[in-house]
């Protein structure tokens, strides 16, 4: 059966018309294929009964799809029946473009339910109607891609929002026109022309607007009339609406917005819808590119803030070799400015890709570099970090470890040696060289004794674990007590002490104030071989207690000063190192002060070469 038309004489009618008659029902599937679309076309009826003809080309398939709507939404009386003629191209069997003029219209049963179309075709001539059809087409298509193109070329999304509006209503001449981006299951109104500025922003219901029932349809292209509903979301604002059409815009395969045309005083045709759909589909495009560039800039924006804010130096590298970013913390480390090193070499050697290596630079400042390579790019990061700190404390403890080494091998050698002397030489040895023997074992045994307990303390100060418990105490007994321990020691010395009358008590800590104490008295006699005087003061200075001990000894190199209190700094070449000791004992000493919350500092002897220690206290409140 080539026909489902039950009446015989319209049956017999279509068949016999001179011109093809097609009809397709509300899924685009033939039901009526005559004789004359066979001629015309080229397939058989048998070949297209319940197939959607392949015959529109796939530029005019927003003019087919905007007749088709155009017929759905007309309302009876409108012109010629509800016929709509148009002239155009369609595909035959063997590929070619065929010109047609189609008059199409809507099916109906008795009730009046849509059915689907039907289209007569007459082939055409070259006259006059279809000449000026042409070249209107041929106008709006050149002007379409002059926007399009318009389009494509700017990459601010905002930008091009506007554009694409009043684009919108040049091509159609549409009242006013919007455009809504879909966010979850709402409809936000982000651009749009010939309405109040107000509006921009308005927010609605996706489920419940025009552009829910048309993702619901799963077309592309709506059109809406009358009153029912023009007055949702922000449409009222233009006085007189009576029409609307949307458009769906896509981006990567998924609904993004949908561009709106108003009308408030002519009706829209199929060309406008036609003109809306195909917009609409650029659109996506448009903004596509819009939002790509934008991520892109927002990706380099952070990646750019990222290694800004980055404590490491980062330098990147193009493939020439030259440096193309230079971040702040890389001015920090090297000094050399951004404006200076860039479009340069790099101020120092890099390390193959992926490999890690350690240099100093002038300043002497040692870097941590490693390089990795950009495959895409052909660029080179080199990331690098100051080890200074690293590198001072690897060395500082290499030399910790020699001058431990030696500090302990001397009273070790001794110990063993008159230790082995007194066991295999007991009874040969007089009573007298006995007890020296033995006293010197004792001597070096409390040698190595201190020598523990400077380890042990430069281990817990180093680690931020040295106990002190703050009250008040007599400073002046702790200090009394400390320097009569030190004047027998040492027949070169005298120790002079001078303590103000009427001394506050101190806030801090005895113990760790005696051991402090007893440090600057042992450095004092250290460096003063030649004996001299030493002399301890205690005073009130203000809220402060003042306690000074001058020697009479070599003295401080000039800028050594502060120096003199870091870890191993005794272990340095110079005039000092000849007195031995690892150099924990002022570490120490600064250390246990500022737990207290004192200062300690070295000046130079007010007379003399010697040095002056003065440690500032908390007097009580």
């Amino acid at each position: 059966m080539r026909l489902h038309v039950h009446d015989p004489i319209a049956r017999a009618v279509i068949e016999s018309a001179a011109d093809a008659i097609v009809a397709v029902d509300h899924e685009h599937r033939v039901t009526v294929w005559n004789p004359a679309a066979e001629r015309m076309f080229g397939w058989t009826a048998a070949e297209m009964m319940g197939r959607v003809p392949p015959i529109v080309p796939d530029e005019l398939k927003a003019e087919h799809n905007a007749v088709q709507e155009r017929l759905l939404t007309r309302r009876a009386g409108e012109g010629d029946s509800g016929r709509i003629s148009i002239a155009t191209r369609r595909f035959c069997r063997s590929g070619k473009l065929i010109d047609v003029r189609i008059d199409t219209s809507l099916l109906r049963d008795a009730e009046g339910v849509p059915l689907g179309w039907v289209g007569v075709y007459h082939p055409v001539e070259e006259d006059e109607v279809v000449q000026h059809h042409m070249a209107e087409r041929a106008r709006l298509v050149r002007r379409l891609n002059d926007i399009v193109a318009d389009l494509n070329a700017e990459l601010d999304l905002a930008v091009v929002l506007d554009r694409i509006t009043a684009a919108l209503i040049e091509l159609t001449g549409a009242d006013a026109a919007g455009f809504v981006r879909i966010e979850g299951e709402r409809l936000r109104l982000v651009s749009m022309a010939g309405l109040p500025e107000r509006v921009r922003g308005a927010t609605a219901d996706l489920r419940s607007s025009l552009v829910g029932d048309l993702l619901r349809t799963g077309k592309t292209v709506k059109l809406a009339g009358g009153e029912r509903r023009l007055g949702d979301l922000i449409w009222s604002e233009l006085p007189g609406l009576h029409t609307i059409t949307l458009g769906l815009s896509f981006l990567q395969n998924r609904p993004y917005g949908a561009l709106y045309a108003l009308f408030s005083k002519r009706r829209p045709g199929h060309t406008e819808l036609e003109l809306l759909e195909l917009l609409a589909g650029h659109a996506g495009v448009a903004v596509g590119n819009a939002v790509a560039f934008a991520e892109a800039v927002r990706q380099r924006a952070h990646e750019r803030a990222v290694i800004d804010a980055s404590a490491d130096g980062i330098a990147v590298l193009d493939r020439d070799g030259l440096v193309c970013q230079w971040n702040p913390a890389a001015t920090r480390l090297t000094g050399v400015p951004t404006e200076q090193v860039l479009g340069g070499p790099l101020p120092f050697d890099a390390p193959a890709p992926g490999s890690i290596r350690t240099l100093r630079l002038p300043s002497g400042v040692w870097l941590e570099v490693l390089a990795a390579e950009v495959a895409e790019t052909d660029e080179l990061v080199v990331d690098f970090r100051d080890v200074s700190e690293a590198k001072a404390l690897e060395e500082a403890k290499d030399l910790f470890l020699a001058t431990t080494s030696h500090e302990l091998r001397t009273p070790i050698t001794v110990v063993r040696g008159f230790a082995s002397t007194l066991v295999n030489r007991w009874d040969e040895l007089p009573d007298a060289d006995r007890r020296s023997a033995v006293a010197t074992i004792a001597d070096r045994a409390e040698s190595l004794s201190r020598l523990v307990e400077h380890l042990l303390l430069g281990s817990r100060a180093g680690a931020d674990e040295l106990a002190v418990t703050i009250d008040a105490f007599d400073l002046a007994h702790v200090i009394t007590g400390v320097v009569a321990g030190f004047r027998s020691l040492s027949p070169l010395h005298r120790v002079e002490l001078e303590i103000e009358p009427d001394l506050p008590s101190c806030q801090g800590d005895a113990l760790a104030t005696d051991i402090v104490l007893g440090q600057l008295l042992e450095n004092a006699f250290k460096y003063s071989p030649d004996g001299g005087v030493v002399r301890v003061r205690a005073y009130c200075e203000g809220p402060d207690l003042i306690v000074t001990v001058t020697d009479e000894g070599i003295g401080i190199a000039p800028g050594d000063h502060e120096r003199i209190f870091e870890r191993f700094v005794q272990g340095e070449a110079g005039d000092r190192r000849r007195f031995g000791g690892i150099g924990l004992g002022l570490y120490i000493v600064k250390r246990l002060t500022e737990a207290q919350s004192g200062t300690i500092t070295a000046l130079p002897a007010a007379q003399g070469p010697g040095t002056c220690m003065r440690l500032t206290l908390r007097r009580t409140p």
